[in-house]
């Protein structure tokens, strides 16, 4: 269901939390008292780290900094509220407060206040000393790092951590990561290699030249080396394996053939990820992730289950469990889902690919099969509504269409077809979509048949959709000037509307579509011989009022090809 610009979004977006929260782990609280937590941090085991700030944090109130650790892993996981709250605290303790100055200033930044970020910032770097860095260093990665931000001010600051210590790794990983974030590859590789050499023990450093290589082409051999070289040094480095398994998962996206053999090991090495993290809610919604990218949507419905029995208060999970269920053919509950997720998510986390779920479940959920077989809409309220939620899903990320190209499809198999030009006309909503062709087409073939199948009461209150079908036969004819279909069918709508204007519209169409039919020669005139006498029967009546030689000449053509036909002999006599 994923495609791939999104798929490449929700890969980068679940790499930047990762990376961006071990960035942490270097240098934040002091040595003595937080190291473990620090460990934790770069290990991607968070609860473990939460659990030892918040000890911390009970045995020495005054140190602000673990406050400011606390308050950052709370940020990075998207949960503002509680960041909010150790920063305040920690603003008011004896030691090291300003740092929970960064942290706040990072929370201004997330809510487009980046006039009060900057104060924040300016207070602090104001009163550094000589050798200060670590501020600079954490004012550098709340650009990095904000829901809004601002990579060429990371690398502006970053760039005076740098020049203040030379030798920091961790101001030059910032900085290689600040780049990275900015598509300048080549700086960000120099800037990763040099946090490195600064400390070889740096393994984050280390795996992000292999993110790099991954991302390069197809090197994938290259970056399963590289990753395996990481894993000689430390075979209980968590992270490395949650690469491992990206890698494997973007080869077999690239090599088809060995798809499910590269989606096991995969699987196989998040798996072992997952065994060398915490097992918590937040690892847990890492693997399930991964399984939706991988579209295990089995494992994810378990996966989504267990966490459930974790916490019944997080949206996230009702979000996995919706699109799990839809994917396995539980519509009612996928939909149930969905409103849970809405009624618990704060309405900046909600994407367009929620929408997208929740109108598909509508839809499925409207549409009933008789007992002859025959398919119907039972519901056209909870369709109408899909269709609505379908549209909100464009309006936030009009790529999502490419989505519902087999969803319209299906309905039109099933001959519903109003239905399936309501779907068809989101999905042609993209003008730069790779389908645009089809799905205009489609949206018109279907109105068109939709219309044809209706009571003469029904049918005139169809007009607008039929002038919606010419807009998008039009597209199509923009795409694909030579086809042939596309004129027929704009003929036929057009004679539908009928008006002054459609009638010329009609009459234009049926002769590019004779003209492009005849030119192809005997064997494609024979093949449309039904199609074209029907074009020359209509445009010649048409021309009969307004340009007699035409009409006698289609007409004569028409009965050239259908001797029978009773109507144009009897319009070819009124002409003589």
């Amino acid at each position: 269901m994923f495609n791939k610009k999104e798929e490449t979004k929700m890969t980068n977006m679940k790499d930047f939390k990762f990376i961006g929260l071990s960035l942490l782990a270097f240098g934040v609280a002091n040595a003595q008292d937080a190291t473990d937590a620090k460990k934790a941090i770069d290990a991607e085991q968070y609860h473990k780290a939460k659990t030892t700030l918040k000890s911390l944090i009970a045995s020495t109130p005054d140190e602000g900094k673990n406050y400011f650790l606390l308050g950052e892993l709370y940020l990075k996981q998207s949960e503002q509220d509680s960041a909010a709250i150790y920063f305040n605290k920690g603003v008011a303790a004896k030691n090291n407060a300003a740092y929970n100055q960064i942290g706040l200033g990072h929370l201004d930044l997330d809510n487009d206040n980046a006039s009060g970020a900057q104060a924040k910032f300016d207070a602090v770097e104001k009163d550094l000393k000589k050798k200060d860095v670590e501020q600079l260093i954490y004012i550098g990665q709340a650009y990095i790092y904000s829901e809004k931000p601002n990579y060429k001010k990371a690398i502006e600051v970053l760039n005076k951590a740098v020049a203040k210590d030379p030798k920091n790794a961790l101001a030059f990983l910032s900085l290689g990561e600040a780049y990275y974030r900015d598509r300048d590859q080549n700086n960000a590789y120099k800037n990763y290699r040099t946090a490195s050499d600064l400390d070889p023990s740096m393994l984050r450093a280390q795996l992000q030249l292999g993110v790099i290589t991954k991302n390069t082409g197809a090197a994938f051999p290259e970056a399963v080396k590289f990753f395996e070289g990481i894993v000689a040094k430390n075979a209980n480095y968590g992270p490395v394996y949650r690469e491992l398994a990206e890698t494997y998962y973007k080869w077999g996206r690239a090599e088809k053939a060995k798809r499910a053999e590269y989606n096991a090991k995969a699987l196989d090495y998040y798996r072992k990820y997952m065994q060398l993290t915490d097992f918590s809610l937040d690892s847990r919604m890492r693997y399930a992730d991964f399984l939706l990218l991988t579209g295990d949507y089995k494992g994810l419905e378990a996966e989504a289950q267990t966490m459930q029995k974790m916490d019944k208060v997080n949206a996230r999970i009702y979000r996995y469990l919706a699109y799990a269920a839809y994917e396995n053919g539980n519509y009612q509950g996928s939909l149930d889902a969905i409103n849970q997720f809405f009624a618990k998510a704060e309405p900046k986390r909600v994407i367009a690919r929620d929408y997208l779920y929740s109108g598909l479940a509508k839809l499925a959920l409207a549409v009933a099969t008789d007992d002859k077989g025959k398919a119907t809409v039972k519901d056209q309220a909870s369709f109408d509504s899909g269709i609505a939620d379908l549209k909100k899903a464009a309006e936030k990320d009009i790529t999502i269409t490419a989505d519902l190209s087999d969803i319209g499809k299906k309905l039109f198999d099933q001959k519903l077809f109003g239905s399936a030009a309501a779907v068809y006309e989101v999905a042609a909503s993209n003008p730069d979509s790779k389908n645009a062709l089809t799905d205009n087409f489609y949206q018109a073939y279907a109105t068109y048949y939709d219309y044809v199948g209706k009571s003469a009461e029904a049918q005139k209150q169809s007009v607008e959709q039929l002038k919606k079908a010419d807009v998008a036969l039009n597209k199509v004819i923009e795409l694909s000037p030579a086809a042939q279909d596309a004129f027929l069918y704009k003929a036929r709508v057009n004679r539908y509307i009928q008006t002054n204007e459609s009638y010329i519209e009609m009459s234009k169409a049926y002769d590019k579509y004779i003209e492009i039919v005849t030119g192809k020669g005997a064997e494609e005139t024979t093949k449309q011989k039904k199609n074209l006498v029907e074009a020359y029967s209509n445009a010649g009546a048409y021309y009969a009022v307004t340009d007699k030689a035409k009409a006698k000449d289609y007409f004569t053509k028409a009965l050239a090809l259908d001797p029978a036909d009773a109507y144009v002999k009897a319009e070819l006599a009124k002409l003589k």
